[in-house]
């Protein structure tokens, strides 16, 4: 897992310091990494470059105080290439490697991307570190190794007969099971933005042509942490499969507008594929479009340079749908206020295409939801390192109206959420209750459902969020019919971090539980008596 911790930004990470208090850190920058260790099993962590107030992560006691003694991670703590480096020429903390590499084996730190032998090995006999302090870090190492069958004797280690066999057997990764799986997984990821008047999907039988327009449309763009994938199905390709024979399919990378306009003004349906290029299309650190942005560069802003073009096929055809494909949120407006339909994918899949055509033409019902707030501009966001997000970050403290709120995704049916209710009107601090939430499938079709669960603090004696998600579940509910989802709540995962006590406080208190799709719809709720409160330790 990486980066550990708070490496929200890309420009001066090899020295900036990451400023927030204790709290913020147990109750949010921390948490998926806790999780990761405490319920995903992870035993493998990379430090990030950045401080967090003031001190190196690459040398931060958290590591050892928090992550190993309270997480358990007996494994890795990896540092990020060059980062031992950069403790002495970007953060300054030591003279020299000597020093460096001594303080952070000390801190727990047991692999190095780096070059260190010498450095370490001198540290070791000026006394900087001890080889019992070695020997420790080293435990930690060589477990992950055993766990992973590093030292178990040829045709014991249930790793190395992964591939293809010796009988022609595919492996795992080209087999039709994995393919089916990874379009499934890619058609549960499309999230949709805007259906105006039922826009989509599109009717085969009433097609004759498609236009697909955009950059890189004829390619599935991979990041440089991404796998290689043995195929590849791009967005036109995808597009020219589900639409059959019976509809031509035209393509135009969009580089000339005017004769991309025109393209589009023959056909039924214009496709605007637009979005960020993953790697910038440019070499490392070199980030020629503003609104992209990867490792080493932050984006300049969440303005959708391509709209132009958008705005030139729409104005050629107003059967204009634009598939917004990109890794992060994008402040498009215009087209929210103007097209009649908007489909947002990621990257990555090489079913991509497949799985695009599949929402595009009805053979699947999009439920994707997005996982961050999607701000309306610029003007809606803090200063980069700004990292108290009682400022008004995120949807937990934002008091701004977004573009889209956190959660947001439509379907091509209808739910209506009847009820919500809870197994008991109070819980003691130690207990827990079942949330039970009643939703029908109002539409004509079968499809899924995100069912969100939030929690609003009535009455705590500190600042909390104003929202705050604490259960969701996907399910499928076909036409007509009306399902019963039940969730679970426990005032534990309530708690707020105590500072002075150092300790998780579960406060006795009022809280309001609401239900819904988004977290700017949440149409049920109730009340729950916290009766009791409780203090535990990490």
């Amino acid at each position: 897992m990486k980066h550990f911790l708070a490496n929200e930004n890309e420009d001066t990470r090899s020295f900036s310091s990451s400023d927030f208090d204790e709290r913020l850190f147990r109750e949010y920058y921390s948490v998926p990494f806790r999780m990761g260790f405490e319920q995903g099993g992870s035993r493998a962590v990379m430090a990030a470059y950045n401080s967090w107030n003031g001190t190196p992560m690459l040398i931060h006691p958290v590591l050892k105080d928090v992550m190993i003694r309270e997480w358990g991670n007996d494994g890795l703590i990896c540092s990020d290439g060059g980062a031992l480096g950069l403790l002495i020429t970007a953060h300054k903390s030591f003279a020299d490697k000597e020093h460096g590499s001594a303080a952070a084996v000390k801190a727990g730190v047991n692999n190095f991307l780096d070059t260190f032998k010498d450095d370490l090995a001198k540290a070791l006999k000026d006394g900087l570190v001890t080889e019992a302090e070695m020997d420790a870090a080293l435990h930690n190492e060589l477990r992950v190794f055993l766990r992973l069958g590093e030292f178990d004797p040829p045709g014991v280690d249930p790793y190395a007969s992964i591939g293809r066999g010796s009988d022609g057997e595919l492996p795992p990764w080209e087999r039709d099971s994995s393919k089916a799986l990874v379009r499934l997984a890619t058609d549960e990821s499309i999230v949709l933005l805007k259906n105006e008047a039922n826009t989509l999907p599109l009717n085969r039988a009433k097609l004759k042509s498609i236009a697909v327009i955009g950059p890189f449309a004829d390619q599935v763009l991979l990041d440089w942490y991404s796998g290689t994938p043995p195929y590849a199905v791009s967005t036109l390709e995808g597009i020219r499969d589900g639409a059959g024979k019976g509809i031509k399919v035209l393509f135009n990378d969009g580089s000339d507008p005017a004769q991309a306009a025109a393209l589009a003004a023959k056909a039924d349906v214009a496709l605007v594929v637009v979005g960020n290029h993953p790697e910038c299309n440019a070499g490392w650190n070199v980030c020629p479009t503003p609104s992209n942005g990867k490792e080493s560069v932050d984006r300049k802003t969440i303005v959708l340079e391509q709209e132009e073009l958008v705005k030139k096929i729409f104005a050629a055809n107003p059967r204009t749908i634009e598939v917004l494909r990109a890794s992060f949120p994008y402040a498009i407006v215009w087209s929210q206020q103007n097209l009649p339909a908007i489909v947002h994918i990621t990257h990555n899949s090489q079913e991509e295409g497949h799985g695009l055509a599949d929402v595009l033409f009805g053979d699947y019902s999009p439920a994707g939801r997005l996982t961050q707030t999607w701000p309306t501009g610029d003007a809606q966001l803090l200063p980069i390192l700004d990292y108290n997000l009682l400022h008004g970050r995120t949807y937990l403290y934002s008091k701004d109206k977004p573009l889209y709120a956190f959660g947001y995704g439509l379907s091509y049916t209808s739910f209506a959420y009847e009820a919500l209710s809870l197994s008991a009107p109070t819980v003691a601090a130690d207990g827990g209750i079942q949330v039970t939430v009643k939703v029908r499938n109002t539409g004509k079709r079968a499809g899924d459902e995100v069912v969100q669960l939030y929690v609003q603090h009535l009455g705590s004696a500190v600042v909390r969020p104003q929202l705050e998600l604490k259960g969701f579940k996907r399910v499928r509910i076909g036409a007509g019919a009306e399902q019963e989802v039940k969730l679970e709540l426990k005032p534990r995962d309530l708690a707020y971090w105590d500072a002075a006590r150092h300790a998780w406080r579960v406060e006795k208190e009022q809280l309001r539980v609401l239900g819904g799709g988004s977290s700017d719809k949440l149409p049920m709720q109730a009340i729950v008596e916290v009766t009791t409160s409780q203090e535990f330790k990490p």
